[in-house]
């Protein structure tokens, strides 16, 4: 069984949807919100939301749903995310290690996964932004979105539904390890192109070769080939 409730306005999805869990016992519990005050991102950062432009949306998944590393629970998440926008704009969208959406060379979408015990049921807490509707943003953002990036207007209803039901799809069908990294590192932004990062405080040119199932980025750096964990090294683009 999945549902999926909306309101108008909340802090964050993420937190709104522990009180939907107390009355529901499905597998997949999904909320959304094109109004959301008090957005979470990676690291602690604030997800910036134009209200009835984008939108916040969360499922809530019994853990016992997936059966590999919470690695490869976040790389599945993000490689659903990104076939699915794939699909609906027939552009090229793109990875950028670990779980940011790229259309375009612009952020258009953020993940955050947390996991929590809700009611002695333990859960996977997908919170994803979308930029979909929004036009302007800051001169010096990496960030963009859906009609940004390709010029097209989607319903914001329309769209939340049926990347719902999208996700519940694919999360009843997941495939292996392999297949899960070969999706990832097939759809990996700046892979194997020379790129600008930055590393203890030092810009220095290098290229990403593949992430693999420790939750791990390569890289070739002007040292050699040398792996990092998250926030140990930072993507210029």
């Amino acid at each position: 069984m999945n549902d999926l409730f909306y309101v108008n306005e909340c802090s964050s999805t993420n937190d709104e949807i522990t009180h939907f869990l107390l009355y529901n016992s499905s597998d997949f519990t999904g909320l959304y919100t094109f109004s959301q005050t008090n957005g979470r991102g990676q690291y602690g950062n604030r997800w910036i939301f134009t209200s009835e432009k984008n939108l916040a949306y969360t499922l809530a998944v019994r853990s016992s749903v997936f059966h590999y590393s919470d690695f490869l629970f976040n790389y599945y998440t993000a490689i659903c995310t990104r076939q699915y926008i794939a699909n609906l704009t027939h552009h090229k969208v793109e990875i950028k290690w670990p779980n940011d959406i790229i259309l375009n060379r612009k952020k258009i979408a953020g993940i955050l996964i947390e996991k929590k015990n809700i009611h002695s049921q333990p859960y996977f807490i997908i919170g994803i932004g979308i930029n979909i509707l929004q036009e302007t943003f800051d001169e010096i953002s990496n960030a963009g979105s859906i009609l940004t990036q390709t010029g097209e207007r989607f319903n914001l209803k329309s769209f939340a539904e049926n990347f719902h039901q999208f996700l519940i799809e694919k999360l009843e069908n997941i495939p292996s390890e392999g297949d899960i990294l070969n999706q990832l590192n097939s759809s990996l932004f700046r892979k194997n192109i020379i790129s600008v990062f930055e590393l203890n405080n030092t810009r220095q040119n290098g290229i990403i070769r593949n992430a693999d199932e420790n939750g791990k980025i390569w890289i070739d750096l002007e040292s050699g080939l040398q792996s990092f964990s998250l926030k140990e090294i930072k993507l210029l683009y």
